[in-house]
């Protein structure tokens, strides 16, 4: 037989490999992250006729080439272009990531480490950031102790676990009253009402409600009464109210409730009118400046800036010891009103406390730090995605889903990772990569590969002629 039959057939084979290829290619082209392959083709085995010879000046004769006739073709590599980035495809999903550099995302199925481009990810019921095969993205966790990132061996995110769907409350230990207090307000007689909110160290919340009232004879004097203390509810934790049989009401301090107001304690209340009793704080302005001098149960001649406040409730008590500031009020005319705020926290806006928090949402940043926001305004690391590099990433052998698997040509993984910002890389949040299947260059293969296919069809159909005009001979 013919050996240009074999070259033919060999040539069909190797053609319909690079179509298989282009095919694959041409499939993928919406998939996210996938690397389009390309493939070689290199001559195989050559049967030598004739070996080469070199000149002989004994006997003048010149040198000889080999003579060899080729065997045909073969696949010499099917290599898949990862350096090449596909197209940039924006989702706005905050789960949706995509690399900015040579790195991998890190996977985990079935307890083996893959490694893939394709950073479409979500979360399952356990909390795990996870693909949608169901592989688990692998990172760093956080050191609670220090709230830093530990890098470690990389383990599955869960970033939604019961650990991070909540953030502890805080106490109140500090509050504020600022604003101006006009002397020729006709309501200071009576009393201006300010309102202190503050959590206790469970997160519950309560107000305060004190009342500034001007002193009869000095106008720069200023007394300063707590009138009650209530709950989340609107109702008083403080006092009671009794209704007689003569419909009168009368009133006292529930059973085991107290305050305290620089280290005094008030646990009394007056039966009639319901005032707490027992209160002697004391405001004071510079009569010639307006700014203010000083509060509290000392004299004028002081320049104490705060009062401690404090709820006493029964044994064990969630409550804490509040000072509050009353420096930044002002005694200016402001045509006869005042106007009087507090807020939670000191001047430097620290100690305000806070409720409990449940988790409201998720952000991952450029290095691939994830951070959960919650209800209450805090803002909590919950972990770090971390990628791979490899020295040949050409070398990685796919295994399907959007994964490839370390290889002995590719370079090992080394169990931990790098940060997604080494090198000058990072993150970008809500956007994927795309394939990078360059339609243009499949179909100008697809044209190439089919007329090659053709003609090594013809070297058959060509070869298969002149064996039957052998075998006409005998005819």
């Amino acid at each position: 037989m013919m050996r240009s039959l074999w070259s033919g057939v060999s040539g069909l084979k190797v053609h319909q490999t690079k179509m298989d290829v282009i095919g694959n290619n041409i499939a993928n082209v919406n998939t996210v992250g996938f690397k389009a392959s390309s493939v070689t083709f290199s001559d195989i085995l050559y049967q030598t006729t004739q070996s080469a010879t070199g000149p002989n000046a004994l006997t003048g004769s010149a040198g000889r080439n080999a003579m060899q006739i080729g065997l045909g073709a073969n696949v010499a590599s099917i290599k898949a272009a990862m350096n090449q980035t596909g197209a940039s495809q924006r989702t706005d999903n905050p789960f949706d990531l995509m690399i900015e550099g040579d790195g991998f995302f890190i996977v985990n199925s079935g307890g083996t480490n893959y490694f893939t481009k394709a950073g479409s990810f979500d979360v399952d019921g356990g909390g795990n950031l996870c693909t949608p095969s169901g592989a688990l993205v692998m990172g760093w966790h956080v050191d609670r102790a220090t709230e830093e990132i530990v890098v470690d061996a990389v383990k599955p995110l869960r970033i939604m676990s019961a650990e991070n769907m909540m953030t502890p409350p805080e106490a109140t230990r500090a509050a504020y009253v600022t604003g101006n207090l006009d002397s020729k307000d006709l309501q200071l007689t009576e009393g201006r009402i300010i309102n202190i909110e503050f959590y206790d160290a469970l997160g519950h919340s309560y107000t305060a409600d004190f009342k500034i009232i001007q002193d009869e004879t000095n106008s720069n004097e200023y007394s300063v009464v707590l009138r009650d203390v209530k709950g989340e509810d609107g109702k008083s934790i403080l006092i009671d109210e009794t209704v007689e049989a003569d419909g009168s009401v009368k009133y006292g301090i529930k059973t085991g409730m107290s305050v305290s107001i620089d280290g005094t304690s008030l646990a009394s209340v007056d039966a009639d009118s319901g005032d707490i009793t027992g209160q002697n704080i004391k405001l004071t302005f510079d009569a010639g400046e307006g700014t203010f001098k000083s509060i509290g149960a000392a004299t004028s001649t002081t320049d104490q800036k705060t009062i401690s406040f404090k709820v006493n409730g029964p044994e064990p008590s969630a409550f804490r010891e509040l000072e509050i500031d009353f420096s930044t009020i002002t005694m200016f005319s402001s045509g006869g009103s005042s106007h009087l705020e507090a807020y939670k926290g000191d001047l430097n806006n620290n100690n305000a406390g806070k409720r409990a928090g449940n988790l409201s949402g998720i952000s991952i940043d450029l290095a691939g730090k994830i951070y959960g926001s919650y209800d209450n305004g805090d803002r909590r690391l919950l972990g770090q995605i971390a990628v791979a590099s490899f020295a040949n990433p050409t070398g990685l052998e796919a295994v399907g889903n959007n994964m490839y698997a370390a290889t002995q040509n590719s370079g090992d993984f080394n169990g931990i990772g790098e940060d997604p910002t080494l090198g000058g890389g990072g993150l970008t949040t809500g956007v994927l990569e795309m394939s990078n299947v360059d339609l243009a260059a499949q179909f100008t293969e697809m044209i190439t590969t089919q007329r090659g296919f053709q003609a090594n069809s013809r070297i058959i159909t060509t070869s298969d002629t002149m064996l039957d005009e052998l075998i006409n001979l005998k005819r």
